[in-house]
């Protein structure tokens, strides 16, 4: 099959291994191979589970040929972030911070142990920034992430690694995590489709709080070619999970209904959320993209959502909010013998050390105040999913900046003559974080320098299969799988 099996779906090949017509070690080997000739020119992986994963192939073959019963994912290769997320015996560093380049987790993270489950193999890890807290995917340790689809551009965050993987042909699917749009952003850079389902639709496991994971609401989730493999591995990563005290008690087929037509269906779209300034041209993309929606038969209406604070004043929010857990993984170390924030502080980008220091100075007072202002923007979204079936939006306001050279790549500090904050301040994403939403971030179109694009679909609460449905409905009408050749024969 050659080249071709680089940029087969994870259930194509999946099918094909249940069919015999491709072996689980041929698969891996193959993929193996594809990452040591392409990773050392975009950083996408930074740390390799090769041995494991030849291992776990050979047991997955003998699956095969025993006639064992097989997970949906049979021997289908992915890959985990090296952030919050563990694998037994694998190194992580939380974002390429230095003094953790030997830390080894010795416990599962939710997608690991449902992926492993369904019969998937994980070749490694992939870059992310330290502690995830940016846009953008670049860290002391390893270094930016680069974008398949220009080399001098940054690959989006904090799930950069990941996105860049699936979109350079090295992975059908990986995992990212979300706390303020690190799927969707790194989507949307790498012209790939990343989803992140509503809070409680797939566990989150976090210890020793069990109900860290709220303020802002963070997820697992992934990064795919397709639509169809994203519904594949919800299937997969969702269902209760008593170790998850938010856990949705809901089993549900989200490849079934795909083929729905949403004709009829109102169609809300903002380009700029109230308050982003845009980067035209993602601008002009997405208005366009946004009506295809008509040709399917729906009726697409712009709106506004009357949200009252600016959008400096909310990233700054998102910032905060985000701490507690921060403060809380330092002070878990600190139990365990090492004090990150006085021993290596020099490890920690300075934009990173200016909120953890106001984090562990914040108050109750505080806190409940940034809730009444997350609130504002709950409220919001929901008037208008109330009316309309979906709400649609530009993924990101900014499209990719360069790779800086000194592992502190951040995202622009001026959109449209109007300051942003270059963490998180030009991203459309964060919004669903403070409200739990299902949303994705999906192709939209090719910029005349062709980068990619990407539009945000958004669904009522507990709607995946509404965002799903449009998704797939939009991937007919304007397929995307052919910009891919762009990375495919990008140089080395």
């Amino acid at each position: 099959m050659g080249n071709d099996l680089f940029y087969f779906s994870a259930g194509k090949i999946a099918s094909l291994i249940r069919r015999k017509e491709l072996s689980p070690v041929e698969v891996v080997d193959a993929f193996i191979d594809r990452i040591d000739e392409r990773n050392p020119s975009l950083n996408a992986f930074v740390y390799k589970g090769f041995s494991d994963a030849r291992r776990e192939a050979i047991s997955a073959e003998q699956a095969v040929s025993r006639g064992k019963d097989l997970g949906v994912l049979h021997g289908v290769p992915v890959a985990l972030k090296d952030l919050f997320d563990f694998k037994p015996g694998w190194i992580s560093t939380l974002g390429g911070i230095r003094a953790l380049k030997d830390n080894i987790a010795n416990h599962y993270c939710g997608f690991a142990e449902r992926i492993e489950r369904a019969g998937a193999i994980i070749l490694g890890k992939t870059n992310s920034p330290t502690m995830g807290f940016r846009g953008t995917c670049d860290n002391f340790l390893f270094g930016p992430s680069r974008n398949p689809f220009n080399t001098d551009k940054n690959s989006g965050g904090s799930s950069g690694g990941s996105a860049a993987a699936v979109a350079d042909g090295m992975l059908p699917l990986a995992e990212g995590t979300d706390g303020g749009g690190s799927i969707r952003i790194p989507s949307a850079w790498c012209g790939v489709y990343g989803y992140k389902a509503a809070f409680g639709r797939i566990p989150f496991i976090i210890r020793p709080n069990a109900f860290g994971g709220t303020a802002p609401f963070v997820f697992e989730g992934t990064i795919t070619r397709t639509v169809d493999d994203a519904a594949l591995a919800l299937n997969v990563l969702s269902g209760y999970d008593a170790r998850d005290p938010y856990s949705i008690d809901e089993k549900w087929d989200f490849t079934r209904e795909l083929d729905r037509s949403i004709d009829g269906w109102k169609i809300a779209y903002s380009p700029n959320f109230d308050v982003f300034p845009m980067d035209k041209e993602i601008e002009a993309i997405v208005a366009s993209a946004v009506q295809s929606f008509e040709e399917a038969g729906a009726r697409v209406e712009e709106v506004k959502l009357d949200i009252h604070h600016s959008q400096k004043e909310l990233s700054d929010l998102w910032c905060r909010l985000i701490m507690p857990m921060n403060v809380a993984t330092f002070e878990s170390f600190k139990r365990s013998g090492i004090d990150l924030l006085k021993d290596h502080r020099e490890d920690f980008p300075p934009e990173y050390l200016r909120w953890i220091d106001k984090g562990y100075t914040m108050t109750t007072k505080d806190f409940f105040g940034d809730q009444e202002i997350r609130s504002e923007i709950y409220d919001a979204i929901q008037s208008i999913l109330g009316e309309y079936q979906l709400l649609i939006t530009p993924t990101v306001a900014s499209m990719p900046v360069d790779n800086m050279s000194n592992g502190n790549t951040v995202g622009p500090n001026e959109i449209a003559g109007e300051a942003v904050d270059p963490l998180i301040g030009w991203c459309l994403t964060y919004f669903l974080n403070f409200t739990g939403h299902p949303a994705a971030s999906i192709p939209a179109g090719m910029s005349a320098d062709q980068l990619p694009v990407g539009m945000q679909i958004i669904g009522r609460r507990y709607a995946d299969q509404d965002v799903l449905t449009a998704s797939r409905v939009f991937e007919s009408l304007r397929p995307w799988a052919s910009n891919y050749k762009l990375c495919a024969n990008r140089s080395l």
